[in-house]
């Protein structure tokens, strides 16, 4: 049995990597605080608590959906946009109390997620993601794939982390309907 090395190790076993890979050490209590802000994100839409989505995001959060094609085009169009809280409260009502869409619900898997901090107050976020359907008939379908790029304020109100930006960009084009609950 060898005694612990004192150099960093990327793998439990074999020489230390650290000259050669550039292993970098992971801030666990950041990377855990992003990712049960994500977590719990999902799982708000998943379960229907619409109403607590927008508290996710900062008082002038902005939040955009597009296409990867749009994106690595540098350009600006989006299939939703808002860029405030409020818009966001907004398109919650229309969804409850306007606009007609078939009774669906969705059920989010979500990757690693790779976390960098900006500074002491935001930290930079990047996960792939896939959205299941599930129409009220129980019929289920890939509905959406793609990644999330995040800027998340760590001390948001009530000193809880909050999306400063979150951009969805979708794999594909098209999407199969309308888009109406959030991704």
């Amino acid at each position: 049995m060898n005694p612990a090395s004192p150099r960093p190790r990327c793998a439990g076993y074999g020489s230390s990597t650290a000259g050669t890979w550039a292993c970098k050490a992971v801030d666990v209590e950041l990377q855990l605080t992003v990712e049960n802000l994500l977590s719990r994100y999902v799982h708000a839409i998943d379960d229907d608590r619409l109403q607590d989505w927008p508290g996710f995001f900062t008082e002038k959060g902005r939040y955009r959906i597009t296409t990867a094609e749009n994106y690595e085009r540098g350009l600006p169009l989006s299939i939703i946009y808002a860029d405030s809280r409020a818009m966001l409260h907004d398109r919650v009502s229309a969804l409850r109390h306007a606009n007609i869409y078939e009774a669906q619900r969705y059920r989010h898997i979500v990757s690693s997620t790779l976390v960098e901090r900006i500074d002491a107050h935001s930290a930079r976020a990047t996960s792939n993601f896939q959205v299941v359907r599930i129409m009220h008939t129980g019929e289920s379908m890939l509905f959406a794939s793609g990644r999330y790029l995040d800027r998340i304020r760590m001390n948001g109100d009530g000193g809880e982390p909050q999306f400063e930006e979150r951009v969805v960009i979708l794999d594909s084009r098209s999407v199969d309907t309308l888009l109406a609950i959030p991704l």
